[in-house]
């Protein structure tokens, strides 16, 4: 007695009379309790460390995400990837690495199920993507037969709960500008690549703010953790089953701009909305942050101009530049470096013209991770009071 298999057919003995008795287990340590009371009144031969081991797999079961629950509480585990031929994939220290757990085809189906169900969600043939969150604020992607032709796969993004300070991205010069940009109201802009690190700059950018300013954060999903005292979380919502439901990022912009807020904060942009975050900078709402994906400080704003674009606002590509060059600040570009570390490679301040093809100018305060330039006198912002005397108590 107490061999693998035997374990494994006694946890799904326990897990089935759970569901089956609907049995409310309380706290977690109830529920270890409950659950090592049952296995030793199954199996009253098996060793301690067997019951205590059974009892926190059948909790991961009931109450988690069954096998891939021990990669979740694993804090050096930012992506969790399962493949539809059953094998699980972590990257842990920017390193992609397979693990010994397997999964079959129903087993991930049911996972699928556990996360999306009680978001009022569904993936099957008739919806076969879908995006949920889980309760930790991690991302999941769920892709099911027949887009995803060998069998259903998903992927966790891991929300990150450790906070990053500025210094964990930047030289000691860097961080001194970013937080003298922040402080005295620019509006920025991050962009980079997928999991280069955006939104948890974001975050780190956001502990500038002085306290007491009212924050409004809008996102696709929450992942923001901001310090203040005086800040309001908005969540975008996609269809329900029946495909009623959805709320835009961009009508919780617009909605934003009703809440009285000091900043407003745009975990990232992808469409439309771009043209509303750019109005709110540029009509009273200095200071404001958001991200975007891109290669690099002027792609962001070419990026920014074709999401300006995809709006229903039909705007001439002059208007839509002069729009970016009077409400834009500086561009921040983070990269992640082979081994995980997140950096700041480069700042650029948004010219106040066009180059000979049009284009907005970028003016280079960061490359390649060092500052090499400050700020004009004449960069826009809020706060009054002269910049270099700002500039040298940050």
């Amino acid at each position: 007695m107490g061999s693998a298999a035997d374990l494994d057919r006694i946890e799904g003995a326990l897990h089935r009379a759970v569901v089956a008795r609907e049995l409310d287990l309380g706290s977690r340590d109830d529920a270890t309790r409950t659950l090592a009371a049952m296995a030793r009144e199954h199996e009253p031969l098996l060793a301690e460390d067997q019951i205590e081991t059974l009892a926190e797999r059948v909790l991961a079961r009931v109450l988690g995400l069954g096998p891939l629950q021990p990669l979740l509480a694993d804090d050096e585990i930012c992506d969790v990837l399962v493949n539809s031929d059953g094998t699980v994939w972590v990257e842990r220290s920017g390193a992609v690495i397979q693990t010994e757990t397997r999964l079959d085809e129903p087993a991930i189906l049911h996972l699928i199920e556990r996360i999306v169900g009680p978001l009022g969600l569904r993936a099957d043939r008739a919806s076969p993507l879908v995006d949920a969150r889980l309760p930790d604020g991690s991302r999941v992607n769920a892709v099911v037969r027949p887009l995803a032709v060998d069998g259903p796969c998903f992927t966790i993004r891991r929300f990150s709960v450790r906070p990053h300070p500025l210094s964990a991205f930047c030289s000691d010069g860097v961080a001194q500008l970013l937080r003298w940009a922040v402080t005295t109201r620019r509006n920025l802009l991050v962009s980079g690549g997928t999991g280069s690190g955006k939104t948890t700059l974001l975050n780190a950018l956001a502990s500038s703010i002085p306290p007491g300013e009212r924050i409004i954060t809008i996102e696709d999903a929450a992942e923001l953790r901001l310090p203040g005292e005086h800040v309001v979380r908005l969540e975008a919502r996609s269809a329900n089953s029946e495909g009623v439901g959805a709320v835009s990022m961009r009508e919780l912009l617009r909605n934003a701009l009703r809440m009285r807020p000091d900043r407003i904060l745009i975990g990232e942009v992808r469409s439309g909305e771009a043209l509303d975050l750019l109005q709110a900078m540029n009509t009273g709402h200095e200071g404001s942050l958001s991200t975007c994906h891109a290669n690099g400080t002027s792609d962001a704003l070419r990026r920014l101009e074709t999401m300006v674009l995809m709006s229903d606002v039909d705007l001439p590509l002059a208007a839509v530049r002069d729009q970016i060059v009077s409400s834009l600040d500086l561009v921040i570009q983070v990269a992640r470096y082979p081994g995980g570390a997140r950096r700041v490679v480069a700042v650029g301040e948004v010219g106040e013209a066009t180059d000979d093809n049009g284009r907005i100018t970028v003016r280079p305060l960061v490359a390649h991770g060092e500052l090499v330039e400050l700020p004009l006198r004449g960069c826009r912002g809020g706060q009054s009071g002269d910049p270099d005397q700002l500039w040298m108590s940050m």
